[in-house]
């Protein structure tokens, strides 16, 4: 009898008919389960600020039903979507100078829970006195809402990185989507730099530019943030190292997608910073920040622009024909099944996300903070993001040259910090 997982006849289909369960550990992210509490000790982002205007918008956030809105003083709350009296759903309520009011009783809310009011009730009543509604806490920070779901005791610092504050480059916001698939197997997509090769490139067109369907050579580093990988690519006479950063738990970013290694550069900042935000189980919402030149952030299709395939904004036939991110992501199942898949030399970076992932959910689990949690502010925390280009000539044995890309990418990371305008 064949194993699940493991296929050796020809025609054998018939003993591969058992689906494996999901990795509850690493994809389940409800109260309570082990990485739903690894998330909730961080801050997420779940908005953009320019959409929290003067109605409130329900919002479901890591199998948690919740309203987002704005008060009419300015400040953003985030409370449990349901009020607490008779259950009316706060989304129809109405946002007042301080805090929102429930549409059927006119119970006010403050942004931390509060209740202000309970109009109905006797002067002398204690309901508002011995009770609160359930509240998260929410900042806004580069365009963005963010919130924190984790133990109140527990609350960290919001990460501020250096992709952030690049001299002559703007951050703004960018594109928000979803995808009706599991977190994990959209996050760990950032840390598969064949894929661009093959689903960017040789299987669909180059969906970039063809400079992407040359193989590169790959090393993955773990930072003091999360990871890294360096892709430097053989193009003609030129060496071109692209770095990517993976922010745990859900986070990355990545230089610009159109370069072509043409031209010699020193340094190619990060052009995103991205999230892959468990709706629940089974979806996620992707959300990005741009960092632009002063000159391409006057243009607001800059930031509103998704690259080709994110979403399933084609007819489905052109799909098939062209697919995209989207539909490799999706097409893992609504919960990609681990135990079906045969991980090969090329999948080191999906293995050290995971690695990285379940340490993160251990740590938690002993009682620790999990890498990537900051207790004390910082000024900056500093990113690997970037590519550049370098005129390096060939060598002949090809040992030789895979040899000599893996060291220029070395030193392209090595110096990031040092050429990084503004360093």
């Amino acid at each position: 009898m064949q194993k699940a997982g493991f296929l050796t006849v020809r025609y054998g289909a018939y003993h591969h008919r058992e689906v494996p369960p999901e990795d509850a550990t690493l994809t389940h992210v409800g109260p309570g389960t082990p990485c739903g509490e690894y998330f909730r000790r961080f801050w997420q982002p779940v908005a953009f600020s320019h959409e929290v205007a003067d109605l409130p918008i329900a919002i479901r956030i890591l199998g948690e039903d919740l309203v987002l809105f704005r008060d009419r003083g300015g400040r953003v709350g985030l409370l449990e979507r349901h009020c607490p009296h008779r259950g009316t759903s706060l989304e129809f309520g109405l946002p007042s100078e301080r805090g929102i009011r429930c549409c059927y009783h006119g119970w006010l809310f403050d942004v931390d829970g509060t209740i202000l009011e309970t109009p109905g009730e006797p002067p002398d009543s204690t309901l508002k006195v011995r009770l609160c509604h359930g509240a998260y806490p929410a900042l806004e920070h580069a365009g963005l809402v963010f919130t924190y779901m984790g133990p109140p005791d527990k609350r960290p610092e919001l990460p501020r990185y250096d992709s952030f504050a690049i001299p002559g480059y703007r951050t703004v916001p960018g594109m928000k989507y979803y995808l009706p698939c599991n977190w994990l197997q959209v996050k760990e997509n950032s840390m598969d730099p064949v894929h661009t090769a093959f689903l960017h490139t040789r299987v669909a067109g180059a969906q970039f530019t063809e400079a992407y369907g040359v193989l590169p050579e790959l090393t993955f580093h773990e930072s003091a943030i999360g990871m890294y990988y360096i892709a430097t690519r053989r193009m003609g006479e030129n060496l071109w190292t692209r770095i990517c950063d993976f922010m745990p738990p859900n986070a990355h970013q990545f230089p610009p997608n159109w370069e072509d290694a043409k031209t010699e550069k020193d340094f190619g900042p990060a052009t995103a910073t991205h999230w892959a935000v468990p709706i629940d189980d089974t979806n996620t919402m992707n959300i990005d920040v741009r960092h632009l030149s002063e000159h391409d952030a006057r243009d607001p299709a800059k930031g509103a622009k998704a690259a080709f395939g994110q979403m399933a904004d084609r007819p489905y036939e052109e799909r098939q024909r062209l697919p995209g991110d989207y539909d490799a992501q999706t097409g893992q199942r609504p919960i990609a099944r681990h135990a079906l898949e045969h991980l090969a030399t090329t999948d080191r970076g999906v293995i050290m996300v995971r690695k990285l992932v379940r340490q993160g959910i251990e740590a938690v689990q002993r009682g620790e903070d999990p890498k990537g949690v900051l207790r004390k502010p910082e000024a900056m925390i500093r990113t690997y993001t970037q590519d550049t280009v370098k005129r390096v000539p060939t060598l002949a044995d090809p040992e030789a040259e895979r040899a000599q890309q893996r060291e220029f990418g070395r030193k392209v990371a090595a110096n990031v910090f040092g050429g990084r305008p503004g360093a």
